[in-house]
């Protein structure tokens, strides 16, 4: 088995398998599911697994952050079961309005983003190069690459139409040919032409370019559609319908389409348009401001996909938007704060982390930044946010235009070019604005520093008296009082094969844990659930409080010591909640092992049931 199958099959799982499952896509880095009961899906178990970024519920969905491996996942995933890969969720009514309104733009326009952002990106470059007169509009090569960067938007609706007949459970042969209708060369003429037509003497408005580029009357006509399909279904006789049902539904929905919906959804269009204009034109600066500040916070809770539509609008009916420019600080603030996290951490896992997930956030993909650096940490978040709001502020001061639909990214900027004048001041100015984030956001992180978190598997030590080894048998006593289990029993693979040492287990009946020699404390993680001690003849001893007790965060540990301090066998180290642990659905089993296992002849056991504190416990045998 793959690893991208052993992720999907313990996503699977822990999600409440396949029958929990009503339907599951991906995004760039999400899989995005809907399930039948939420309250099935373990998300303690998909936030400890390591392959797992991050949980988010909301808009109605369930989302596992994967990263951008996603798609490989994703492609397992389905081939474990059948699963309604297209319709990102039912029909049926999930939280409030906004809620819904945000799954439905989210179920549409995610299995295409992709070729729409790749489109996008490539009409920016072709505008770059012809400013740059690297070739010419006449030439063949223009004109073909052009024809497939500008195609996918004319002809959005057909996209639209086939991904929300998935969405609302309708024919998508009968939705793209009801958006095909829609951008007919005929109809695109007559609109361009300004000429009025009309359907049995009830006049058909057109607008000035037709329906190409457009969004909320296709999507519109298609939900109607859905209802209209079921009750010719339900009244058409089952050996007509192959012919009947698409023959009535055209007849239906071709004239409600062009008569009453298609005016109806430009009418909804010019309106947000017209608002998100007005908000822009009292003040690009606070604009800005706020979308460059409260972009990642959309982002985090999927709120982000309801400005889809308003930036496809901008474009189809003025032909730029401002929106987007406002953004690219937002995403680039975030690549800043993590490369100022991977220069300032000690973690090693931290620094690989922070690392990778800058580059992807230079490129547009900002949920292994966020879910995986920056949130957890929170200052960096903070610093990011506060740096996309000073660039999107100074973007929107600069009345930054983009041209053409993509992801934003490094990749955004030649968008920001105008075909028309090929002027290029938007694009610097945009440039300047991404560029003081990136570095605002590294500078903030570094005044602002953070709680560097301490490798789980290591013990970090200070500097400290240095320990010497003795030829004598050391006894450790018990640091705590309870069941006493052998460590191949402890829940966690890790400890139970003995890989960060020999020792044994205690399952605690007090929530007190003591040294349990004299020493040095060389660990003391910051959430008080593991503890470090370097013994005075050089032992090196790790007690493990729970496991997976590091997700409560330090709620329920109390430590009574610090990293460095000097202690006496039978001290106070840490007190802790049992009964809050157990209520997290932790288990409270707490491995004591020498880490530096390898340096002695053995490490053994007395053979207790059960143990008191101070009592003798393990046995060091010495080379």
């Amino acid at each position: 088995m793959s690893k991208n199958s052993e992720i999907a099959a313990r996503v699977l799982d822990a999600v409440g398998g396949k029958e929990n499952v009503k339907s599951v896509v991906h995004c760039a880095t999400r899989l995005r599911f809907v399930l039948n009961d939420e309250g099935k899906a373990d998300t303690a178990r998909l936030q400890q697994d390591n392959d797992v970024i991050q949980v988010v519920q909301s808009g109605g969905q369930y989302q596992v952050v994967i990263g951008s491996h996603v798609s490989d996942v994703y492609q397992e995933l389905t081939a474990m079961a059948n699963f309604g890969g297209g319709d990102a969720a039912s029909n049926e009514k999930k939280g409030n309005i906004f809620n819904q309104f945000v799954d439905i733009i989210s179920s549409i326009f995610t299995p295409f983003l992709g070729a729409m952002a790749g489109a996008g990106v490539l009409k920016g470059f072709l505008t770059l190069a012809v400013t740059l007169n690297w070739i010419a509009p006449e030439s063949g090569v223009y004109v073909i690459l052009f024809s497939i960067a500008d195609g996918l938007f004319t002809y959005l609706p057909v996209l639209l139409a086939f991904t929300a007949a998935n969405k609302f459970k309708t024919s998508p042969f009968l939705a793209v040919s009801l958006a095909m209708a829609l951008v007919h060369p005929s109809i695109t003429a007559l609109a361009g032409a300004g000429e009025s037509i009309s359907f049995f003497g009830i006049p058909v408005i057109l607008g000035l370019s037709g329906y190409t580029s457009s969004v909320i009357p296709i999507i519109l006509a298609v939900y109607i559609q859905s209802h209209v399909e079921r009750f010719f279904k339900k009244i058409v006789p089952s050996f007509l319908q192959i012919i009947a049902v698409p023959l009535l539904v055209f007849l239906i929905m071709a004239p409600l389409t062009f008569v009453v919906v298609g005016p109806l959804g430009t009418i909804i269009g010019d309106w947000l348009g017209s608002a998100y204009n007005g908000i822009y034109n009292f003040s690009p600066i606070v604009a800005g401001a706020v979308m460059g500040g409260l972009w990642q916070i959309f982002v985090m809770f999927g709120m982000h996909w309801g400005f889809v539509p308003i930036i496809m609008l901008n474009l189809g009916q003025v032909g730029y938007d401002t929106m987007v420019p406002m953004l690219l600080p937002a995403v680039l603030a975030q690549g800043g704060a993590a490369l100022a996290v991977f220069f300032l951490t000690k973690s090693v896992k931290l620094k690989g982390l922070a690392i990778s997930s800058t580059i992807t956030a230079i490129f547009g993909i900002t949920e292994p930044t966020v879910y995986g650096v920056t949130l957890p940490l929170k200052k960096p978040f903070i610093a990011a946010c506060i740096s996309g709001a000073i660039g999107g502020a100074f973007i929107g001061f600069s009345n930054v235009a983009n041209y053409t639909f993509g992801l934003v990214s490094v990749l955004s900027l030649p968008g920001f070019i105008p075909q028309d004048t090929k002027d290029m001041s938007g694009m610097i100015a945009a440039a300047i604005g991404m560029g003081g984030a990136f570095i605002l956001a590294f500078i903030l992180t570094y005044i602002l520093r953070f709680d560097d978190p301490v490798e789980e598997t290591a013990i970090v030590k200070p500097e400290a008296p240095i320990a010497t080894k003795t030829k004598e048998r050391m006894v450790l006593v018990s640091p705590l009082e309870g069941k006493v289990v052998p460590l191949a029993e402890v829940p966690d693979q890790v400890f139970a094969s003995g890989a960060l040492g020999k020792g044994v287990a205690v399952e605690p009946s007090v929530g007190k844990l003591f040294a349990p020699a004299d020493g040095t404390i060389t660990t003391l993680f910051p959430t008080g659930h593991a503890v470090g001690l370097t013994t005075t003849d050089g032992a090196e001893i790790l007690m493990h409080i729970g496991m997976d007790t590091v997700s409560l965060d330090g709620e329920g540990f109390e430590a009574a010591i610090k990293q460095g301090d000097t202690v006496k066998k039978g001290d106070l180290l840490v007190s802790f909640d049992i009964e809050k642990i157990k209520a997290a659905g932790l288990p409270v089993i707490t491995p004591v092992v020498v880490t530096n296992t390898n340096e002695y002849l053995d490490v053994l056991d007395m053979e207790q049931t059960d143990v008191l504190p101070g009592e003798d416990f393990l046995t060091i045998v010495p080379n």
